[in-house]
Order: C-alpha cells, then structure tokens, then sequence
C-alpha cells in the first residue's frame, strides 16, 4: 500500500476508500469528526463504517445487539454521501478479525487502496491481531489520536503507518452509555438521530457499564 498510489499499472484512476470498524455502541460524534478528518486529509472517495459482529478482545463483555448497532450507525452517517455503512462483520458467524475484513474489502474492491481507521490506543496493540504480519500489506493504517497524545509506534512500518489528531476523539462511547444509564443527556456528543432512537428503544437504561 503506497499513499501515492493513486493511478493503476493500466491508467485508471484507483480509488481511495477508508475502513472505519468499531462496536459502536453507541457511534458518537467523535466517530463521525475522525471520520470526516481522514477522509479530507487522505483524499478518500469513501470511508466504509463497519460495525463489529464479536471482537476477540471483548468476547466477553456484553453489547447492544447487532442491529441497534448498524442502524444507529446508518442513521448517524445519512447526511454524508461520502460516508456508507456494511453489514459485512454483523451478518458473520463467530469472532470477526481484522485481516478476515480487510481480505474481504480488498477482493470486492481490487481497484482501490484502502486505509483502516482507528484508535491510536488499538493501533498501539496492533501487533498482537490475528495475521498481523498481512496487515500492512492490505491496508494503510490511520491513527485517530487526541491532540497531544504520543503513540509508541514501537515495531510499526512508519510508511504504512499514519496519525491524525482529531479534537473531538476525547468522547467515548463508553461515557455516552454511562450518561444515558444515570438519565443524563446524550444531546451533542451523540447525534441527534441516534439519541432520538436509543430513547425510541430504551437502550442503555439499567445497564452495567464497561
């Protein structure tokens, strides 16, 4: 993955399309703003939202179901022809990987170069995901951090390896979920769609949070 790669071997322009996974539970507007920020920073022609079926580093906490999951991140991210969101990991059976997805993306799209967004606290255990020697090869991955942070980027190829600072990375979900759960507002670091549909759906009311 080159990020001057932009013409294929035959002339025709390769797109640019960026990979934002995450359980989203709920997607919050510290998603969507890193999301906007690497889109322009990049170039990207898209960036895919894609809502985690079962992470291996959090099989054994509990999540809103998959569907409440994908359609509060479909309802975030309609104002934004750039933004679309896939059911490629909530429809697969068993844990989901990274490689497994990004392997799927690179063959359905094998005319564009594809950069995975995520969390600079993710990107620093990048090493210990499954097939993490192929990562790289798949995708340029992109670092979301706050602004100030440092990552120890210990052991990461540095040419396939990018940060963004991005302000409104200091929301969590988790905080957004203890907040509904102590009947505090979500209204603004939420959206108001998704706020409107946890309230539809009483999400969050009553429940313990990690």
């Amino acid at each position: 993955m080159h990020l001057s790669g932009y013409v294929s071997g035959n002339g025709a322009r390769r797109q640019r399309i960026g990979v934002m996974g995450g359980t989203f539970d709920p997607i919050h507007h510290g998603h969507l703003v890193a999301a906007s920020e690497v889109q322009h920073a990049f170039s990207l022609d898209e960036v895919i939202f894609i809502p985690t079926g079962v992470q291996p580093f959090k099989t054994k906490k509990r999540s809103t179901s998959r569907e409440h999951r994908y359609l509060m991140a479909v309802i975030a991210t309609a104002s934004n022809p750039r933004f679309t969101v896939s059911r490629l990991e909530i429809d697969r059976q068993g844990i989901t990987y990274t490689a497994d997805t990004l392997e799927i993306l690179a063959k359905t799209h094998p005319n564009a170069d594809l950069f995975f967004i995520t969390g600079s606290d993710a990107l620093a255990s990048i090493l210990d995901w499954k097939d993490a020697d192929s990562l790289f090869s798949l995708a340029h991955f992109v670092g979301v951090t706050r602004p100030g942070h440092v990552l120890d980027a210990t052991g990461l190829p540095e040419e396939h390896v990018s940060l963004v600072e991005v302000p409104a990375m200091a929301i969590s979900s988790t905080d957004c979920r203890a907040r509904i759960a102590e009947g505090k507002p979500a209204w603004y670091l939420v959206p108001d769609g998704v706020v409107q549909y946890i309230g539809k759906h009483g999400l969050y009311l009553g429940v313990d949070v990690e």
